[in-house]
């Protein structure tokens, strides 16, 4: 067992929540000891919305723990049943919580039977999934549970709307860019001339599930939530489903080209060649910037690239694709889903990280010395301590990645934000001048090659740093990084003025 301070992707209950919470009129009970009970703060905190977040926590307490736990999370069903009057309400323990070995299941039959609601147990194996899988679980789950009941009402819509129309899923509250996202989506379908059935689970009323088979195909944009609603869709209702991811020009054309080849399968008859073509050469700025001089300036710069599945694979491609960046290693924490990563991106970079160990993430960062990081909010912080630059590109994120203007990172539209936001995280030219004039970089100095302290023990002398303050502050970093390798090699323990230079020498420079 390792400790771990940084986690990628939260603990499975935390994925429940978010589809619970993203659902219009849902309300979630969560069957919890205090200190599981963070997500309503984490939500308040960063989706930027006016109501409350529709969680509730049943805690789990010594009285709890003496006497059972079934009269208190039927009591708090069947009262929030009568307070908020949902249409549904999810009940779901945590990781902590499981370990009691309860009878959940028969909690919620109990409680349908004086809830006016629909009562679902989270169907979600606590120790086995993250919070991404769960989620994906969970969205599926509950679309099985309506799709079930519409049918035994006779409600369940299968006729097609008579013209071409599209179910979006997947997009939740907490995603990152989700709502940026569905709105380029949706204007990128109204171009196309196809009707948006359903965006779900996000704004989408659990009543509205019963019409999902009135759309003639579903689009799946991230890899993380969506697939298992796809396929289940796919084998009930024989629903064809796209799920390349429309981040960047070319990703777009094959997402758009893929639309077409569904459409005219189901007797459309479309053609978007000329829109791609359109929006490629005169609408988007992406790839006319690709070609500029601008750009020609970041072409053989060395990048890193982590994050979830679907946004580190779109983003290698992107930056070894269309504009020429040498990404020298991309990597993933969705360990579950190694081989698609595997198989995207292995011809676009030199070296393929899946790992959930931000420790390993770090070291490798700092090894490698890139001009510039794409990731997660914690390579933002490893950029920090390394004087290196990075653009957060996925999930996890902070409150500034939940930005109050548009910033799609899908479609047309998205492709230029990518640009602009690859283009302005590299330090260039004049920036290395300006750094170097006002007195380098305004972070912390890294001690060692790798993230972890292993030059614990060295120590610099009064001429040994005023030297090294005469070193250009866009290589100060990396100079004291160096010599501090060569002094651990050489068993020397405090740095002067002359095993600077000893160590400039040895290197080369």
């Amino acid at each position: 067992m390792k400790l771990a301070y940084w986690m990628y992707a939260g603990p499975a209950h935390i994925g429940t929540l978010r589809i619970a919470s993203s659902f219009k009129n849902v309300h979630a009970i969560m069957h919890a000891p205090l200190g599981d009970d963070y997500f309503n703060v984490m939500r308040s905190m960063l989706e930027r919305e006016r109501n409350f977040t529709p969680v509730t926590a049943s805690i789990v307490d010594r009285n709890v723990l003496a006497r059972g736990s079934q009269e208190k999370v039927v009591d708090n069903i069947v009262r929030k049943d009568q307070e908020e009057r949902p249409d549904l309400i999810v009940l779901t323990p945590t990781c902590t919580s499981s370990i009691l070995q309860e009878d959940l299941a028969n909690f919620v039959q109990r409680a349908s039977l004086d809830a006016k609601s629909d009562v679902l147990l989270a169907d979600v194996n606590h120790y086995r999934v993250n919070e991404l899988q769960a989620a994906d679980r969970t969205l599926q789950q509950i679309v099985q549970f309506y799709l079930a009941k519409a049918r035994k009402q006779g409600t369940l819509a299968t006729e097609k709307t008579e013209k071409p129309s599209v179910n979006i899923l997947g997009l939740t509250t907490l995603g990152f860019h989700n709502n940026h996202d569905c709105r380029e989506l949706r204007t990128l379908m109204a171009q196309l001339g196809i009707e948006v059935n359903l965006v779900m689970p996000d704004g989408a009323s659990v009543h509205d599930l019963a019409t999902l088979g009135r759309a003639w195909f579903n689009l799946v944009p991230y890899r993380e939530v969506g697939p298992l609603t796809a396929e289940y869709l796919k084998e009930e209702l024989g629903m064809p489903y796209v799920d390349i991811t429309p981040m960047g020009i070319v990703e777009t054309a094959r997402c758009v080209r893929a639309i077409q080849q569904v459409l005219n399968e189901l007797g459309a008859e479309v053609n978007y060649d000329a829109f791609i073509d359109e929006q490629t050469r005169f609408v988007s700025q992406a790839a006319w910037f690709s070609r500029s001089i601008d750009c020609q300036n970041l072409t053989g710069k060395k990048a890193v690239v982590f994050g979830d599945s679907t946004h580190a694979a779109a983003m290698t491609k992107i930056l070894a694709r269309e504009m020429g960046i040498h990404v020298v290693l991309a990597g993933t924490y969705c360990k579950y889903d190694a081989d698609w990563f595997t198989a995207e991106v292995g011809e676009y970079c030199d070296e393929i990280l899946v790992s959930e160990d931000n420790g390993e993430i770090g070291d490798r960062i700092a090894q490698i010395e890139p001009a510039a990081i794409f990731g997660t909010q914690m390579e933002r912080h490893v950029g920090k301590r390394l004087d290196i630059p990075c653009g957060v590109i996925a999930a996890p994120i902070h409150i500034q990645n939940f930005p109050v203007g548009y910033r799609p990172f899908m479609g047309y539209e998205g492709a230029n934000q990518i640009v602009d936001l690859v283009y302005n995280s590299f330090t260039l030219g004049m920036e290395d001048h300006l750094l170097e004039f006002f007195g380098g970089h305004d972070t912390k100095e890294v001690l060692t090659k790798t993230m972890s302290a292993d030059a614990a023990g060295l120590d610099w002398s009064a001429d040994g740093l005023a030297e090294l303050q005469k070193i250009p502050g866009f290589v100060r970093g990396k100079v004291r990084r160096n010599t501090e390798k060569f002094a651990q090699s050489q068993g020397i323990h405090q740095i002067t003025a002359e095993v600077l230079y000893a160590a400039k020498e040895a290197v080369g420079a």
